[in-house]
């Protein structure tokens, strides 16, 4: 796994797009077909695995102290994003650089969706959320809800306060330790940028609750995941986070 604290060959850090503090974030990992996921690859992509199967995420997480280009946005800095994920690699040389692909991004403000759309070209749509977050001596409850077709969808988990490092070739590892983003514009373009935060700390989930209209926020492909368990549901406490300015056509 790439330790983000060290700057691959080539790879020097550049202008700062977007800071924040990304907190509480749930992970509800689902293991699906490649096929399903192949129509969605950026170029110059391909699939990442683990222990041979391939993985969507439904991830839930507050977003605080946000800044753009080192400007703090007003009103807008903190609120819930909702989002689905998948994840590839890339090849460069010998090295590999291992990324996440967005299906889709959900903010509840419409002028923080256009600027990323807008800016970084990527997949947002804007819906009312909220959220509960309840700590209380060695537990903690942390749900996320949006409103879609004049429903309120959840993801909640139930977990321990204490938190630990990650286990080398964990779920948590593979899920977490993605540092590039990878953007589909159509068939011959797509786009890379860089994230930066440390490697993050982990809590034991002791059960959750996911209600997702799977089809209406994410298209007819993700249908099925109405009907699915998620393979493993996992947290991440979350720290300071950096994505860079800079993009590299593929």
């Amino acid at each position: 796994m790439e330790n983000v604290n060290l700057i691959p060959a080539g790879d020097k850090i550049g202008t700062t797009f977007l800071s924040a503090k990304w907190e509480n974030l749930i992970m509800a990992n689902y293991a699906v077909s490649p096929e399903i996921l192949k129509p969605y690859l950026p170029k110059g992509t391909e699939l990442d695995y683990y222990h041979g199967e391939t993985f969507v995420s439904l991830v839930g997480f507050m977003f605080k102290k946000t800044s753009l280009f080192n400007i703090p946005i007003p009103f807008l800095g903190t609120f819930e994003e909702i989002n689905l994920r998948f994840y590839v690699t890339r090849k460069v040389g010998d090295s590999i650089k291992r990324g996440v692909v967005f299906i889709n991004e959900t903010v509840p403000y419409r002028l923080v969706a256009w600027l990323a759309n807008k800016l970084y070209k990527e997949h947002y749509t804007a819906v009312r959320t909220r959220n509960a977050i309840l700590v209380s001596g060695t537990a903690k409850t942390i749900r996320y809800e949006w409103e879609v077709k004049n429903a309120w969808n959840h993801l909640e988990i139930n977990a321990l306060t204490d938190s630990m490092p990650m286990q080398a070739d964990s779920m948590e590892e593979f899920i977490f330790e993605h540092y590039f983003g990878y953007t589909r514009i159509n068939e011959e373009k797509s786009l890379e940028y860089r994230i930066r935060h440390p490697r993050w700390q982990i809590t034991d989930v002791s059960s959750y609750s996911i209600n997702c209209d799977f089809e209406s926020m994410y298209g007819k492909d993700f249908k099925f995941l109405n009907n699915c368990q998620p393979s493993s549901v996992i947290f991440a406490d979350g720290s300071n986070v950096t994505v860079d300015w800079k993009r590299r056509k593929l």
